[in-house]
């Protein structure tokens, strides 16, 4: 089975050395969503205007295939 990996980069790069066997690109996917959401839950209010914070999918060959992208911006006042 081929081996996927997420790597979260916030504050800094968490990269993901394990990774994770799945059976294919559309189960990483899955995987990403329900991580992600976990993890923006968790974040808990550290994410501030200006930061962003994403998660990308590679596989074991380092090939990005996914990448979720947070932004946090505040309106500009006019």
């Amino acid at each position: 089975m081929p081996r996927y990996f997420f790597n979260v980069y916030h504050d800094g790069p968490e990269l993901d050395e394990e990774g994770e066997e799945l059976p294919d690109a559309q189960a990483a996917w899955h995987e990403a969503t329900v991580t992600a959401g976990q993890i923006i839950q968790d974040l808990d209010g550290r994410l501030r205007p200006g930061k962003d914070w994403r998660m990308e999918v590679t596989d074991e060959f380092a090939n990005r295939l996914y990448v979720i992208h947070l932004y946090a911006e505040e309106p500009k006042s006019k």
